[in-house]
């Protein structure tokens, strides 16, 4: 009966993305602290921290594809929602390091020691709690996506005007949290991470669950989108993205539909940030650059928008060929990357996934032609023989 539900919430498709990453959250792991390094199976620890970033930036890219994929919101602002929910998790790892940060200050980080900050902003009460900071990962980027949204979708901003807003929006925080006045480290960040829930957040077993965590919070996401999609508010949000003043004029509260998708996606992308941060080791505001943001919409478009799946592929395909030609191709990795964005709206506008989709449906209809001409191909008739008697006659 469960396995009759699950499927009746979730396509093959999405299935099988979560049954593998599932497999992956154990058999990852595993390999790293189990298996000698000598072993051709071994995963070293930093490939582990590697690949784990790869997919929080996957579980960013789900995130944005619900909103642009099945409801027509280009956002160019979701690394805001990401970097938001990176600094809550990063102020409770700050908080978490007491006496052995550079100044030995038991209370104030290293950056308010040096910056002669006299006691803690009231804003970093709580953040000694892995349960308080768990909580803003979620609702900070949901309080803020649900103010922005409820202003924007009541206005009817949509299109390109809404997609500049976002942008606007990022770019504000970028600045904002630039300043050292704020509290938030300037523009060092937030670094020099000891522990994460009493563990050394250095260890190869620390990182280990860590990545463990992020693969089931992304199969968990893509089930949450399937879940949504699948169901007869999914059906809605397809609507409007494809012919929103028609829905509007058939009763629908448009406004309402786009806030609660808008508001459960920037939690999503929250989640991913305060994943990120413990893996890669920084957060400061470099994350809240526009860049990062069209970045991430690259993602979606590679892998396929609308299909949940490929944006996970395209997140781990470019930022693994970001990671090699950064490192071969310094000087042209920024080309590759505006060049790859061109061929993939050029000529592949549903993506890898789209690509691979219509290949199989071409198949299937050749196949189809070919059963059809068989079937109309005259047959012998195996029971008539020709005798000499019949023949004489």
């Amino acid at each position: 009966m469960i396995t009759q539900w699950f499927f009746t919430h979730v396509d093959r498709r999405g299935g099988v993305a979560i049954a593998l990453l599932v497999a992956i959250a154990f058999l990852v792991p595993l390999s790293n602290l189990l298996l000698p390094e000598s072993s051709p199976l071994h995963i070293p620890t930093y490939l582990v921290s590697l690949i784990g970033k790869y997919l929080t930036y996957a579980l960013l890219a789900v995130a944005l594809d619900l909103v642009w994929g099945f409801c027509g919101i280009l956002s160019l602002g979701h690394g805001a929602f990401f970097a938001l929910g990176g600094y809550a998790m990063g102020m409770y790892l700050m908080r978490q390091i007491g006496p052995r940060g550079v100044y030995a200050d038991p209370v104030l980080p290293d950056f308010m020691v040096f910056l002669n900050w006299k006691e803690l902003p009231w804003f970093w009460y709580g953040f000694d709690n892995f349960w308080f900071a768990a909580l803003m990962v979620v609702l900070v980027p949901g309080v803020l996506a649900f103010g922005f949204g409820w202003l924007a979708f009541r206005s009817r901003v949509t299109g390109v005007y809404l997609s500049i807003i976002t942008q606007a929006l990022t770019y504000a925080l970028l600045l904002a949290f630039f300043r050292n006045d704020m509290g938030f480290g300037g523009n060092n960040g937030l670094t020099d991470f000891k522990d994460i829930l009493g563990f050394n957040v250095q260890a190869g077993s620390t990182r280990s669950i860590l990545f463990a965590a992020t693969a089931l919070f992304l199969a968990l996401a893509v089930f949450v989108s399937s879940f949504i999609i699948r169901s007869k508010l999914g059906k809605v949000l397809v609507g409007v993205r494809d012919a929103e003043n028609r829905m509007r004029f058939l009763g629908y509260r448009v406004d309402r539909y786009k806030l609660f998708v808008w508001t459960i996606s920037a939690m999503m992308a929250g989640i991913a940030g305060a994943l990120y941060v413990p893996q890669v080791g920084i957060i400061n505001p470099s994350e809240f650059e526009p860049a990062n943001s069209i970045e991430a919409v690259i993602w979606v478009a590679v892998g396929g928008r609308g299909t949940i799946v490929g944006p996970i592929i395209g997140a781990v395909l470019v930022n693994f060929g970001k990671t090699y030609f950064t490192a071969a191709f310094p000087e042209i990795w920024l080309f590759a990357l505006g060049a790859l964005f061109i061929v993939v709206t050029l000529f592949l506008p549903k993506g890898i996934l789209g690509l691979y989709g219509s290949w199989r449906t071409r198949l299937a209809d050749r196949a189809a032609q070919k059963r059809d001409s068989t079937s109309q191909s005259p047959v012998a008739n195996e029971n008539v023989q020709l005798t000499e008697p019949q023949a004489a006659e």
